[in-house]
């Protein structure tokens, strides 16, 4: 079970080690990204990650509520943070065998918003999901979780068609694993949904595991 960020020992930690070699040039990057006029709530990446090491990325649309210190959160993009779309996206990791260390999280649109990006806040959020993937010599998968996620991946490959294959990349598109995805009154439609999902995952462990 995820969750870890709500004790106090387990986010220190987190903090102290947010600037360890491996995930230094990320959260580099995400103070870069602070330092934009009116945009300081961008979360940082949890050093439990892999971070330059990572062989997959996994994009979803926006930072939850739960990377905010202000709402009470922890300050980083961490599948362990207190909440439900970090609780399924960590035990979907867990039970298709991918440890944290193989793994970084990025944001579609990374600045705190708390809604569906618009098609501008999606283009800017372009130009950093560019920046995230050259810092992963060693990336090999990239799943992008829902609609938003989709559509950012689509306006990068617009501005630089070839790097999926210069990179070697398998693309993965999937559902956002919150529960709103799988609002639907069809319940068939439902468990469809959640079977790609669990699918997707299983998929990229595969193709992490053949590399």
């Amino acid at each position: 079970m995820a969750r870890r960020m709500i004790e106090a020992g387990f986010r220190e930690e987190q903090w102290q080690h947010r600037n360890d070699p491996h995930i230094a040039p990320i959260n580099r990057l995400v103070d870069e990204l602070r330092r934009m006029p009116g945009r300081d709530s961008v979360p940082y990446i949890a050093p439990m990650y892999g971070g330059v090491d990572a062989r997959l990325l996994s994009v979803l649309r926006d930072p939850g509520p739960k990377t905010q210190e202000a709402n009470g959160g922890s300050g980083f993009l961490c599948m362990e943070n207190d909440d439900a779309t970090a609780e399924a996206i960590s035990n979907l990791f867990s039970d298709a065998g991918i440890d944290a260390g193989d793994i970084v999280s990025w944001n579609a649109y990374p600045w705190y918003i708390n809604r569906a990006p618009k098609a501008a806040e999606l283009e800017a959020g372009v130009t950093p999901l560019g920046r995230i993937i050259d810092l992963l010599p060693k990336l090999r998968v990239v799943m992008l979780h829902g609609g938003s996620a989709h559509d950012g991946w689509n306006r990068l490959t617009r501005q630089y068609p070839k790097i999926v294959a210069v990179r070697g990349l398998h693309v993965i598109k999937t559902y956002h694993p919150s529960r709103q995805a799988f609002w639907h009154r069809d319940p068939l439609v439902r468990e469809a949904r959640k079977k790609d999902l669990y699918e997707s995952f299983q998929k990229a462990a595969q193709y992490l595991h053949n590399v």
